[in-house]
C-alpha cells in the first residue's frame, strides 16, 4: 500500500511540475507576443473616410514600423509630408520612382503602361473618377492615391507642386498590416500590381497573434492541470486500497 501511495503522491508532483512549466512558458509567450508587437506595430486611428471601403475613418490600424525604401506598389503607408499639413496620413502606393503613372484607360489607372485591377475600390466606383495626367514618379518619390478616389485628398490634390504631387520615400514610417477595431483583420494583398512587381510581404502579425493566443492557452491549462492531477492522483490512491479486515 505503501508504494501506491508513493506512486500517487509522484504522480502528483510531476502534475505540479508540468502545471508551473505550462504556466510559465504561457507568461513568456502572452508577454513577449505583446512586447513584439509594440515594438514592430503601432496604432494609428484613421481620421477621414478617403480610404473606404478597405479602411473608413474612425477605424484603428496597426501599422507595421518599415523604412521608406521597403514599401512598394500597393502598400497603404501612414505618412507626413509638410506640404500636405504634415499630419499623419493614410493612402495607398500606387506607383514608385521611375514609374509611369496616369488615368484612365478603359476605366483603369496605368502604370508603366499596364491597366491594374483594383478590387479594393468603391463598389461601382471607377478609377476614373480621379483625373491623373500621364506623369512620371521622379526617383526616390512615390505617388499615392486613396481608395475613395472622389474624395481623396492625394497627390492628384498636390499635381502643381514640386514632384507632381509626390512625397519622398523618407516621409513614410509605417505600412499598414490590418484593421483592428473593427475587427476586419489583415489587409488583402494587392495583386493588381503583381505583374509590375514584387509585393511586399505581410508583417509578423498573425505569428504575434499566435504567440499570444498559444501563451493563454498555456497559462489557462496549466493552472488548471496541476488541481485535476492532484485529484485524480487522490482518487486513484483511495480506490486502489484494500477493504479494511481483507487478509
Amino acid at each position: 500500500m505503501s508504494g501506491t501511495g508513493r506512486t500517487g503522491k509522484g504522480r502528483g508532483r510531476l502534475g505540479s511540475v508540468l502545471s508551473n512549466i505550462a504556466v510559465a512558458l504561457g507568461c513568456v509567450l502572452f508577454l513577449g507576443g505583446f512586447a513584439w508587437g509594440a515594438v514592430v506595430y503601432k496604432p494609428y486611428t484613421v481620421p477621414t473616410s478617403s480610404m473606404t471601403p478597405t479602411i473608413d475613418a474612425g477605424d484603428r490600424v496597426l501599422a507595421q514600423r518599415v523604412d521608406g525604401d521597403d514599401v512598394e506598389r500597393g502598400d497603404v503607408v501612414v505618412f507626413r509630408q509638410e506640404s500636405w499639413g504634415n499630419a499623419p496620413m493614410v493612402k495607398r502606393v500606387v506607383a514608385v520612382g521611375g514609374d509611369i503613372v496616369g488615368c484612365c484607360t478603359d476605366g483603369k489607372l496605368t502604370v508603366n503602361g499596364k491597366k491594374i485591377d483594383e478590387p479594393y475600390l468603391p463598389a461601382g466606383q471607377a478609377a476614373e473618377s480621379k483625373k491623373i495626367p500621364t506623369l512620371t514618379v521622379p526617383k526616390g518619390r512615390l505617388f499615392l492615391l486613396g481608395d475613395e478616389r472622389s474624395g481623396s485628398l492625394d497627390s492628384t490634390a498636390h499635381l502643381t507642386e514640386a514632384g507632381s504631387g509626390t512625397v519622398p520615400r523618407s516621409a513614410v514610417d509605417s505600412r499598414v498590416d490590418a484593421v483592428a477595431w473593427p475587427m476586419n483583420g489583415m489587409l488583402t494583398r494587392p495583386t493588381g500590381f503583381e505583374t509590375l512587381g514584387p509585393l511586399s510581404s505581410p508583417g509578423p502579425l498573425r505569428l504575434i497573434l499566435a504567440a499570444i493566443v498559444a501563451g493563454v492557452v498555456l497559462i489557462l491549462g496549466g493552472a488548471a492541470y496541476g488541481p485535476l492531477a492532484k485529484r485524480l492522483g487522490r482518487s486513484r490512491t483511495v480506490s486502489r486500497r484494500e477493504p479494511a479486515g481483507v487478509h
